[in-house]
């Protein structure tokens, strides 16, 4: 198999890739309640702003990093509380450190200073993405590493007046994956399980499994509400790509699905990794999701379905 680089990080056998430049502005979108979307740092980034301070659920490419928390600022005058990775990829988790040093946890109810306690923002994430990401190497600053896990199904908090929500989707796009759910604000932060520019991305070396994708578009199917004719109300913030609601995930979901169901057809026929992908299962997808050059390329996502479902060994 040939190597995958995802932000900063390998997917596949080590081979080395330049990671994307950071692009030169970050843009702010209101998504509704509490929360805005940054845009222009790699991955989406989602910011909750409100009396108690800031929290960020994604930190993007560390190149980006000044201009993220610039734009922060901008949004709120609030110490930076919590960062919230949905998993462990360099594009979504880069400006941990700095983003962490320029805010402030909060500690038995008080900041962090007023207890003698480590300074800097809270990190949260499942226990997966520690573990992904203190197996890098070159070995990555401690500082960037998440201080506070969870390895149940799920997490809670409540910060700015609503509760946030954490939900494990157990290999997906990777084995540390979380879907962040702002009640009051009804918004919903995927991650790379769901990016509705291109096909899933699916890292097979660190978990990744086409079925736990489905299981996670599925989650947050369940828990979007659409308002009037299906569009609006609860919205989705995707890992790459547009402001969606639970249209667009569903016209997504059923895209893969019968890709997945394709591919499987296939694998229970017998037929062998080029065989599928020379029966082109994804054709009629390939203008909207396809790519045949780039990082992420649609040959790359027929193989990882296709090792999603095969028999170990094939």
């Amino acid at each position: 198999m040939n190597a995958r680089v995802f932000g900063a990080l390998v997917i596949g056998p080590m081979i080395a890739l330049a990671q994307p430049a950071a692009p030169a502005e970050i843009h702010v979108l209101p998504v509704q309640g509490n929360v805005s979307m940054l845009v222009g740092a790699g991955g989406n980034i989602a910011v909750q702003v409100g009396k108690d301070g800031v929290l960020l659920v994604d930190t993007g490419l560390a190149a980006s990093t000044d201009k993220v928390l610039a734009t922060v600022k901008q949004l709120s005058k609030g110490t930076i509380r919590y960062i919230v990775n949905t998993h462990f990829h360099a594009d979504h988790t880069g400006g941990n450190d700095k983003v962490a040093a320029a805010g402030s946890a909060i500690v038995g109810g008080n900041f962090a200073g007023q207890v003698g306690g480590a300074s800097g923002a809270n990190i949260v994430a499942h226990e997966n993405v520690l573990n992904a990401m203190g197996a890098q190497k070159p070995a990555l600053p401690f500082a960037a590493m998440p201080t506070d896990t969870y390895y149940t199904n799920s997490k809670d908090l409540f910060f700015n007046g609503e509760a946030v929500q954490l939900f494990h989707i157990p290999n997906a796009h990777t084995d540390g994956d979380s879907v962040v759910f702002f009640r009051r604000s009804d918004v919903i932060v995927a991650g790379d399980i769901f990016t509705p520019g291109n096909y899933p991305i699916i890292d097979l070396a660190h978990g990744g499994n086409v079925q736990g994708v489905l299981a996670g578009l599925n989650r947050i199917i369940d828990l979007t509400v659409p308002a009037d004719k299906q569009e609006g109300g609860t919205y989705v913030i995707p890992g790459h790509g547009r402001l969606c609601d639970e249209a667009d995930v569903v016209e997504y979901r059923d895209m893969l699905t019968i890709i997945r169901d394709r591919v499987q057809d296939s694998v229970k026929k017998g037929m062998t990794l080029e065989q599928v992908k020379a029966s082109k299962p994804t054709r009629d997808y390939d203008p909207l999701y396809g790519a045949t050059t780039g990082f992420w390329t649609t040959d790359m996502f027929v193989e990882a379905v296709y090792k999603s479902l095969a028999p170990k060994g094939k």
